[in-house]
């Protein structure tokens, strides 16, 4: 349903507020699977704090196996996976509250919507997916549990999010990456001549 992945990347900007994220997707060279690198610089604020980061994700079949964001201000975090849903800090220290959270949501990017969408390949066919996700705010960078929901509206081209709680949803057009073209109310994707 989507194309095999190449080096890409991609910006998009809130629709709020002042921000710009700069993204690179790419593949990595892996013995098994088929191993991805995101990268992504970010800047924004939420609320009236203004923020800049760095995050890398790294993935196995679109299973998050290790994340890291490093803020300017100097705040860290890094969470490593099994891919199956099993999180321990980079020291090794079991993380059991996330057990069953196979992808993660940044706040302040659509590119996290991504991961659930490759990793499960949803079609109309399939129904609505309910997931507990690892979710990062960009405030306190304190990680949650979130419960969130996904379904196919288009084969590899429309998906329906929305939050578990009802509180938030939106229909997500996406590329033949499986990267989000345009969130409603949240982010604008810039068009490759602006990149």
């Amino acid at each position: 349903m989507f194309r095999a992945l190449s080096s890409t990347t991609v910006r998009w900007r809130p629709l709020e507020g002042e921000g710009l994220e700069h993204l690179t997707l790419r593949p990595l060279n892996a013995s098994f699977g088929a191993a991805i690198r995101a990268e992504s610089v970010l800047i924004g604020e939420r609320g009236a704090a203004a923020y800049g980061l760095h995050y890398r994700i790294d993935c196995d079949a679109w299973r998050v196996t290790s994340f890291t964001i490093d803020t300017t201000d100097g705040r860290s975090l890094h969470l490593l996976s099994d891919g199956n849903g099993h999180w321990r800090k980079a020291d090794g220290t079991p993380l059991p509250l996330f057990d069953g959270c196979i992808d993660i949501d940044l706040a302040g990017t659509p590119f996290t919507n991504t991961l659930p969408i490759r990793r499960l390949n949803l079609v109309r066919q399939s129904g609505t997916a309910k997931l507990k996700m690892l979710y990062v705010p960009f405030d306190s960078f304190e990680p949650t549990v979130d419960g969130q929901h996904y379904t196919c509206i288009d084969d590899g081209k429309l998906y329906h999010y929305e939050a578990e709680d009802r509180s938030f949803a939106a229909d997500l057009p996406v590329d033949e990456d499986g990267l989000v073209v345009d969130y409603p109310t949240l982010f604008q994707r810039l068009s490759p001549e602006t990149i």
